[in-house]
């Protein structure tokens, strides 16, 4: 266990997209004095959904360009994930009705918290809540695919849930969030 957690210093290393902080800390183990640093990049909170229909047995997914898939060896920089969103001081549930309004095209009023998790604590402080709704026809009223003044250029995929099991096994979905939403309605038996 360490005790006595003090930050000795804060350096902002980039404040352009998100804002990149190196820490200087120091803590005791067992009597003794350690004084680390570390970088930690802080992009705010942030929500995600998996929309599924139960008569269908679909659910409703998103592809879009992300830049550092591509910047690790997916050779185009789509990928295939939930609809997700940064809360913008908004309550989790509030930013991911609004999220999933934008990015899907469906207007939901019920959603169901299942869980909130780090995505990557070891260098960012985002803490991400895992939501699940169920959609139909009547909710959809949009295309979807982003809102232009953010530069979102978004697909929407309504997938077979058996199809969508597949691709995480295949590897065609690689995104964390979406996997474990996905195997979140497999182990609950939703779909």
């Amino acid at each position: 266990m360490i005790d006595q957690l003090k930050i000795l210093e804060t350096e902002v290393l980039s404040d352009n997209w998100y804002t990149l902080r190196k820490v200087t800390y120091e803590y005791f183990k067992a009597g003794k004095r350690e004084v680390q640093s570390r970088e930690a990049y802080d992009r705010g909170n942030g929500a995600v959904i998996l929309l599924y229909h139960k008569v269908k047995k679909t659910v409703i997914l998103t592809r879009q360009f992300r830049l550092p898939t591509y910047l690790n060896g997916n050779p185009s920089g789509m990928l295939i994930e939930a609809c997700a969103g940064l809360l913008d001081k908004d309550n989790p549930e509030d930013c991911i009705r609004r999220e999933t309004e934008e990015e899907t095209g469906y207007r939901i009023t019920e959603v169901k918290k299942v869980f909130e998790a780090y995505m990557s604590p070891g260098s960012v402080t985002e803490i991400l809540y895992f939501f699940i709704a169920e959609y139909s026809a009547s909710m959809k009223v949009n295309e979807g695919g982003g809102v232009e003044h953010e530069q979102e250029n978004i697909e929407v995929l309504e997938l077979d849930f058996t199809r969508a099991m597949e691709m995480v096994a295949n590897g065609e979905i690689k995104d964390a969030k979406t996997i474990m939403l996905i195997q979140y309605l497999r182990l609950n038996q939703i779909l």
